[in-house]
């Protein structure tokens, strides 16, 4: 069974950091792209950040660079997201997702699989 399952999410001030993992099935992992998107109440899922199977290349939103960085390791199977100078705008939930190929992507509708979400909450 293809599982994604995220952690690391939680409540930090502004101006805070946090790291979110992804543990992915070894099957859909070696062969893709991974993603982070997120969605915020009455909004929707928007991309974050992707990365190449390989991890040589990596994309981000514009209200991510200089803040978030993704990763990979392909031995135990996870994407990480640091995310830094958190803001209350990036207050949302942040869904791992599997994309459809090996190449970075944008769309939500390019992933195949989805975790679960974690929250994310940064207070002003």
């Amino acid at each position: 069974q293809v599982q994604l399952v995220e952690s690391g999410g939680g409540m930090v001030q502004a101006g805070g950091s946090l790291r979110l993992s992804c543990a992915a099935s070894g099957r859909i992992f070696s062969d893709r792209a991974m993603g982070w998107f997120r969605q915020a109440p009455g909004l929707e899922r928007e991309f974050v950040a992707t990365i190449s199977r390989s991890g040589a290349s990596r994309n981000y939103a514009d209200s991510a660079k200089g803040r978030f960085t993704i990763s990979r390791d392909n031995v135990k199977n996870t994407v990480s997201l640091q995310m830094n100078s958190l803001k209350p705008e990036d207050t949302a939930v942040y869904y791992c997702g599997a994309g459809k190929s090996w190449s970075i992507y944008r769309n939500r509708d390019e992933n195949d699989y989805w975790g679960q979400g974690t929250q994310v909450t940064v207070s002003a």
